[in-house]
């Protein structure tokens, strides 16, 4: 019985010499970006901390539950800050 032949694989080379066809940059992010994030998270956790402690009398009370969404929204944003993130 005849033996298969050894295939060898072409090695890939891109044809344009990058290693990146899509044109992004690799960066790192610049320094405010964690930083900016984790204070967001902070000052939205420390809101609605201060709001439930304080029998819903504190940061704004004429807010109301207005307050929850001034809470979650600085941690949204934080999320979306760290998208940013590389």
């Amino acid at each position: 019985m005849p033996k298969s032949r050894v295939r060898k694989k072409k090695v890939y080379s891109s044809p344009s010499g990058k290693s990146s066809t899509s044109g992004e940059s690799y960066e790192p992010s610049p320094m405010w970006v964690p930083i900016t994030a984790v204070a967001l998270i902070v000052i939205g956790i420390g809101w609605l901390t201060l709001f439930y402690l304080s029998g819903m009398a504190y940061p704004v009370a004429a807010w109301g539950y207005w307050n929850l969404a001034v809470g979650f929204s600085c941690m949204v944003a934080a999320l979306l800050v760290l998208s940013k993130w590389r």
